[in-house]
């Protein structure tokens, strides 16, 4: 959220896809008492480290604050910033009376430093009536017209039939107390182009912006995609004959709107919030001159486009942060932008006693632009060192100074390990493991076309076959350039594809391919392991830039004493532009994996493939072939 003319900016809010946040059985008590506020002395030389500490008091630390939100006090005698979470386990520790774990209603907490937080309390303690028992996520504040507003997500209403909703909550101080306006800003409604009438859409986080004295909310998810509408000038009501569409379904959540350079910048998040150590959530953006859209990336492609648009802002990189999303921003005393979102430690992955309940502690680093485009930490994405801190009195310089990263280099072509599909037939460097059938393949003109299999990869029988061919023992860059038949446009194709996997065995893998999902087309970075054992998350994805007639598609291989550490990129331009797909790690084997192709999942369409290119480590990287 924006508020023009200031500087302060808010959030974004999301859920996750088909992994909800678990509901009490029981009302939730007071899950924490307010702490004693605190005034940090700020320094210039003054670092933080990620997470982000939220002091619940008695030496408690809160665990986690998903879809967080931020704003700044407007009153100078409180010169303040103020952060909402949504609803959640913040303290495991603590539980009802029947044993179920406690959940905070809007945990709100107060910082003047913006990286040591104090808890000031719950700021919907009680469920408002008109939302039954449904669920309070995704808050988003904003300062309109002299007081504050809490939108908030409704997971269910009493209307007849039920649905999501849009709420509000009014004060008179960030603090609060808050006062629920008793009905919906924005009402349940039916999903786009569906004929059942209770086929309800996701009315899910809310996201205000202010132009020029006119208010947007912003709303939506992956089922019914993302709109816009007018509000009010109290901010209280909407305008359902302004609703415009601005992302496709099955593709975005968690709107957060930035401003820059007269452009609106409409920041999505993308995949599963919340798959435990799996979880690839990731954070694109599309602009636009106008608060209403169509918004679209620096490629050129539409967030409305079949083949998905989407300019990459923040992905996992590979350290111990992976799905960091649903994001928010503000701005410090030297002009710097920060923006703090919520992640997942693979190594702590879980709330504790509550099975595969994905904790998401807040995070926090610096927004950076580079060739008129947000990237966080110069392109680096999430930091697990210490960094520098904000700057929080005014006159002193940033201690922070961006170091852009760009595409990561490779080295000399491995022809050995590469395919041209020169000929008729492919190299006999590669072998078959259960192979469909040479009918169902053919070599010529440079090309490799493979008619797609009604069979996926995995442990349970049936899986599909894939040509495989070793990999150099080193470091190594691996590219293929795919297209395939799956009309551009339309739904459901699901999930055909085809592209490149890096295969230990079935059901450890990883996959990079240009995917049809529901109406969308996007290019899938997948992980399938089985470390954590039964009963828990076994695949995970995250998603690249948009899909071309032709698509590029690129893994790169580092690794560490004990990981492989595989980053993939993808691009629609033959490579001139490069789209991050986020980092995956895999364990190191005594058995090293192989090179794969796939064409699966669906029945009827054919995959092509121009060439399978393998490139050794950059001189001076180590690596070997």
């Amino acid at each position: 959220m924006r508020h023009l003319p200031t500087s302060i900016l808010s959030v974004i809010t999301a859920l996750a896809l088909g992994v909800g946040i678990p509901v009490a059985s029981a009302p939730a008590a007071a899950s924490a008492t307010a702490a004693a506020p605190t005034t940090q002395t700020p320094s210039a030389s003054a670092t933080y480290t990620n997470p982000l500490p939220l002091d619940l008091g008695g030496g408690r630390t809160a665990e986690q604050c998903a879809d967080p939100d931020v704003i700044r006090s407007q009153n100078p005698s409180d010169p303040a910033w103020y952060l909402y979470c949504t609803r959640d386990v913040i303290d495991s520790s603590l539980r009802n009376p029947d044993g179920s774990l406690v959940f905070s209603s809007i945990p709100s907490y107060r910082s003047t430093d913006l990286v040591h937080w104090s808890f000031v309390g719950e700021a919907l303690p009680t469920r408002p009536a008109w939302i039954g028992n449904g669920d309070m996520w995704a808050p988003d504040v904003a300062y309109v017209g002299g007081r504050y507003l809490l939108y908030y997500t409704a997971t269910n209403t009493v209307a007849p039939g039920g649905g999501s909703a849009i709420g509000v909550a009014t004060s008179d101080s960030p603090a609060g107390p808050w006062v629920d306006s008793g009905g919906p800003v924005v009402e349940p409604m039916p999903t786009p182009g569906s004929t059942d009438p209770n086929d309800r859409r996701w009315v899910y986080d809310p996201e205000l912006l202010t132009v020029g004295g006119a208010h947007y909310l912003y709303f939506g998810s992956y089922y019914g995609g993302l709109s816009v509408r007018r509000l009010s000038a109290d901010g209280l009501h909407s305008d359902p004959a302004s609703q415009v569409q601005v992302a496709i379904p099955n593709r975005y959540e968690g709107t957060h709107v930035i401003e820059h350079d007269g452009w609106y910048y409409l920041l999505g998040s993308a995949t599963n919030c919340c798959n435990g150590p799996l979880t690839g959530y990731g954070v694109f953006a599309g602009r636009s001159t106008s608060p209403t859209g169509p918004f679209v990336d620096r490629t050129g492609a539409s967030l409305l486009d079949s083949r998905v648009g989407g300019t990459p802002v923040l992905h996992q990189n590979g350290n111990r942060w992976v799905g960091p999303g649903h994001v928010t921003s503000t701005v410090d005393a030297a002009g710097q932008e920060w923006m703090l979102y919520h992640a997942v430690d693979r190594t702590d992955p879980y709330v504790a006693g509550a099975g595969t309940y994905t904790k998401r502690p807040v995070l926090m680093d610096p927004l950076d632009w580079k060739d008129g485009w947000p990237v966080v930490r110069g392109g680096a994405g999430p930091s697990d060192s210490p960094q520098p801190a904000p700057a929080v009195v005014a006159g002193h310089h940033p201690a922070y100074l961006p170091t852009f990263v760009g595409p990561l280099p490779r080295g000399p072509k491995l022809p050995a390990y590469s395919d041209e599909f020169g000929g008729h037939s492919m190299d006999p460097a590669w072998t078959w493991l259960r192979d469909p059938g040479p009918a169902t393949r053919s070599v010529s003109g440079g090309v490799l076309r493979w008619q797609m299999q009604q069979a996926d990869l995995g442990p349970d029988a049936g899986a599909a076959g894939l040509p495989l061919r070793a990999l150099p023992t080193g470091d190594y860059t691996v590219e293929t350039r795919v297209s395939t038949t799956v009309p551009r446009d339309g739904c459901c194709q699901n999930y055909a594809q085809g592209g490149l996997v890096i295969y230990q065995d079935d059901a450890n893998f990883v996959k990079l391919a240009v995917t049809s999902i529901w109406e969308t087309r996007q290019t899938e970075f997948g992980k399938r392991e089985t470390a954590e054992g039964p009963g828990y998350p076994t695949y995970g994805n995250s998603v690249g830039g948009p899909v071309g007639e032709w698509t590029v598609l690129r893994l790169t291989r580092s690794h560490t004493a004990t990981e492989n550490v595989y980053t993939a990129s993808t691009s629609r331009d033959d490579g001139a532009t490069w789209d991050t797909a986020g980092t995956w790690t895999t364990p190191l084997s005594a058995t090293p994996p192989r090179l794969g192709l796939v064409s699966m999942a669906a029945a009827g369409f054919t995959t092509t493939f121009d060439y399978v290119r393998v490139y050794g480590a950059p001189r001076g990287k180590g690596g070997g072939s």
